[in-house]
C-alpha cells in the first residue's frame, strides 16, 4: 500500500492475543481466543483476513505469559507470524508487539490492530478501512455507530435518564495507525498513567482525531458461550459458496 505521498509503506497488523481469563462451558479451560470456532481457533479466523492480503507484511501475534496453546496451531507454522509475549494490560502488549517490529519498520509504516477474540472481520471491511485511512494524515479505526436507546443507571439499578447517542460510535478493531505515532502515543499515556482501552485513546490523548469508519455488526467481539454459535453463523455467510 502507499502512503498520500505514494511513497511506498508497509502494512503490518498485531494480533492482541494476551487474554488468559478462562471461558465458562465444556472448553472452560481455555482462552477465548483458542476456541473452536467451524474447525479453526477464533484466533486462526482472526488472522485470516490479514494472510489473505499481498499487502500484508506479516502479523504480529501478542502471546499472554505461560501460553501452552499458540504451538499446537498451525497458524504458529506461518513463516509470516511472529509471536511475542505481551503484558498485564491491552495497551501493555501492544506496546510489546510494537517493539518486535521496531527493527523492521519505519516511522510511516502502517500498523493495524486486531483484537485477536474478533474472527468475523469481513475482507471488505478491512479494504475499506485501509483504503480510506492510508491518506489520512492521523488514522483511524472502524467502528459502528450506536443505535439503540442508552439509559444511565443510579445507583439502585434503576434508570436514571435516557443518554442521546448523537455522534456516539463503539469502537471495534482493526486499528490503523502510523508506526511512529502510535508508537509514541502508547508511551505517552503510560508514562501518565493512563490506561488506554484502545490505541484511537492513546492517539486522542496525544491530541489527534482518529477517522472513524463504518465497520459492520458482525465484526463481534468473543466475550460470552452464545457468542460463539452467532460468529459460526456469520462466518458460514462469508465463505464463498
Amino acid at each position: 500500500m502507499a502512503d498520500g505521498a505514494a511513497k511506498p509503506a508497509r502494512q503490518h497488523p498485531v494480533e492482541g492475543g494476551a487474554d488468559s481469563r478462562e471461558e465458562a462451558g465444556p472448553s472452560a479451560r481455555l482462552p477465548k481466543q483458542y476456541l473452536q470456532l467451524a474447525g479453526r481457533a477464533v484466533l486462526e479466523w482472526s488472522a485470516a483476513s490479514f494472510l489473505a492480503r499481498p499487502d500484508c507484511a506479516g502479523v504480529i501475534v501478542v502471546l499472554a505469559p505461560g501460553d501452552q496453546q499458540w504451538a499446537t496451531l498451525a497458524l504458529a507454522r506461518n513463516i509470516r507470524v511472529q509471536a511475542v509475549i505481551g503484558g498485564a494490560e491491552r495497551a501493555d502488549s501492544v506496546r510489546q508487539g510494537l517493539a518486535a517490529l521496531r527493527s523492521q519498520l519505519g516511522d510511516d509504516d502502517w500498523v493495524l490492530v486486531h483484537d485477536a477474540a474478533r474472527p468475523c472481520l469481513q475482507a471488505g471491511e478491512l479494504t475499506a478501512l485501509i483504503d480510506r485511512v492510508r491518506t489520512d494524515d492521523v488514522g483511524g479505526l472502524l467502528a459502528a455507530p450506536l443505535v439503540d436507546t442508552l439509559k444511565r443507571a443510579d445507583d439502585s439499578g434503576r434508570a436514571a435518564e435516557t443518554v442521546s447517542r448523537e455522534r456516539l460510535w463503539r469502537a471495534l478493531t482493526p486499528q490503523m495507525f502510523r508506526f511512529g505515532v502510535l508508537t509514541r502515543a502508547l508511551a505517552d499515556a503510560a508514562q501518565r498513567g493512563i490506561a488506554v482501552t484502545d490505541e484511537a485513546q492513546a492517539v486522542e490523548l496525544a491530541g489527534f482525531k482518529p477517522l472513524l469508519v463504518a465497520g459492520s455488526a458482525d465484526n463481534l467481539k468473543i466475550t460470552l458461550p452464545e457468542d460463539l454459535p452467532r460468529a459460526e453463523r456469520i462466518l458460514a455467510t462469508m465463505q464463498p459458496s
